[in-house]
């Protein structure tokens, strides 16, 4: 199997989506035939268009609010989606169900009827392969905004026919960042190949004038990731996906905790994977982001769970982001139920009413993180084009193979795991081990020196225990974990 970062032809295309559709079962789905789809999805009211309720925001400068939910029946998602619609939320999602996304779709059954047994979720997500496209048109008709698939799926193939089939614009994820982080034995090969026939058939439907949104996910491991590393990755599952057709993209990045990074992080997050459109000639694609609330632990306190959430809110705000995924008061106990995923959309939509007309104001410190991060992904990105003679398929392969891409605490056994992250005396994320990370030595001697100014005043070395203390220090009240500190086991400051 070639694999390169060429648009796929129709005819490759169409063969591939033949083994696509007769290896697997398609649960409750007719024939899966592009021209009955694509009818249903000129029918689709504009209100429920993902991409352009994304165009508008961005043009409005206002940031919009979506939550994560999902069961593992019909009826009672529907019942969780009009809940989170009346909440306030702006854009609806269909979290995906484990099962789904390892395409265990005979386990997922199971699930399905141990839930409809015992009238209680057996699953933590929706399983829309085996519900099929007739029940999640019904449910995508049933509410009045648009629906993402959120899923965590390295082969979303089927998934991804199933949904937009379905009406559902938007579809979350990307050949690395649903790869890397949620498996262990899936080569890069594999999962890139798989998103390459995920974007073409968005690319296909585009060409038929249905534009249909792709959201890399930004957040990656969720862990101290530096922003750096999950924005280079962001760019390059943008240009992938773009190569194959896609014209409307949403990058995101997940809440590293200091309110500056954060703010330079989103502005580099945007402005930088627009360069790079303009630089390989996609000049007709719309760039968008999303900012997800907090992905570590959470303390175990709802009023505390609620003040992490609000300044998660007030940042995307004050940096202009288009969208903004929430979380729920309840996130450290387990799977929130409807009423506390409420609690956080308004949360989170009243802060970013309260500050729309605002913005961050440039400072010095500002435009400095700004310079760092930005130098930071333009060498990733030179290192991954150069191992990769210009083809960013291979590019990303050997850049993997190599550690010069390398995410923080991924399970994957294609991920080198040498570099381990730390958090400076502001809390910023900085990089404590850089294995074979594709940065110069300049970027290395600013990190090594902004951790030596840490452990100084700490009286500590720099060591790997920094990074154990930061990655518990949010979830016990703190941004920066200091060993010195008393800390209950239960999160609460002494």
């Amino acid at each position: 199997m070639k694999l390169e970062n060429k648009k796929w032809p129709l005819e490759k295309f169409l063969n591939v989506r033949k083994d696509v559709l007769a290896t697997w079962k398609t649960g409750n789905s007719p024939n899966l035939d592009l021209a009955v789809s694509l009818e249903y999805l000129k029918q689709v009211p504009p209100h429920k268009n993902f991409s352009k309720k994304l165009i508008e925001a961005k043009e409005k400068r206002l940031t919009l609010v979506q939550p994560r939910a999902g069961v593992a029946l019909v009826d009672e998602h529907l019942e969780l989606l009009l809940h989170l619609q009346n909440a306030g939320a702006d854009f609806l999602p269909t979290t995906i169900d484990s099962y789904t996304r390892q395409n265990r779709y005979e386990e997922a059954e199971l699930g399905i009827e141990f839930s409809k047994k015992e009238a209680r979720s057996f699953l933590n997500g929706f399983p829309a392969v085996n519900h099929g496209v007739l029940e999640c048109q019904r449910v995508l008709e049933s509410v009045d905004l648009p629906l993402q698939a959120r899923h965590g799926t390295p082969d979303a193939r089927l998934l991804a026919e199933i949904i937009h089939a379905a009406g559902w614009m938007s579809n979350e994820g990307g050949a690395i960042s649903y790869n890397i982080p949620y498996a262990k034995n899936i080569s890069l090969r594999d999962s890139i190949f798989y998103w390459q026939y995920c974007d073409r058939l968005v690319g296909y439907y585009e060409d038929q004038g249905i534009s249909i949104n792709r959201e890399p996910f930004g957040p990656l491991t969720g862990t101290l990731v530096p922003p750096s590393i999950g924005i280079a990755i962001g760019i390059i599952e943008a240009l992938l996906a773009a190569e194959q057709g896609v014209k409307n993209i949403t990058v995101g990045y997940g809440q590293c905790g200091n309110i500056i990074q954060d703010v330079a992080a989103l502005r580099m997050l945007e402005e930088l994977t627009e360069e790079y459109m303009k630089r390989f000639g996609y000049d007709d694609v719309i760039i968008t982001t999303v900012f997800h609330q907090w992905m570590g632990g959470f303390p175990a306190d709802e009023d505390q769970a609620l003040g992490l959430i609000s300044i998660a809110s007030a940042v995307a705000a004050l940096a202009g982001t288009t969208k903004l995924i929430t979380k729920t008061p309840l996130e450290s106990i387990g799977i929130p139920t409807k009423e506390a995923n409420a609690s956080g959309i308004k949360a989170s939509k009243f802060v970013v009413s309260l500050l729309q007309e605002q913005f961050y104001p440039n400072s010095k410190a500002l435009l400095t993180e700004e310079k760092q991060i930005a130098l930071e992904v333009n060498s990733l990105m030179d290192f991954v084009l150069k191992v990769g003679n210009n083809d960013l398929v291979l590019g990303v392969i050997k850049s993997f193979e190599q550690g010069i891409l390398d995410i923080p605490f991924a399970p994957s056994k294609y991920n080198a795991n040498k570099v381990l992250p730390a958090r400076d005396l502001d809390g910023c994320i900085r990089i404590l081990e850089f294995g074979n990370l594709g940065f110069s030595e300049e970027i290395k001697k600013f990190h090594q020196k902004k951790l030596a100014l840490r452990a100084k005043k700490e009286k500590r070395e720099v060591s790997f225990q920094m990074c154990v203390d930061d990655i518990y220090a949010v979830s016990s009240g703190r941004l920066i974990g200091n060993n010195n500190l008393n800390i209950k086991k239960e999160g609460i400051i002494k």
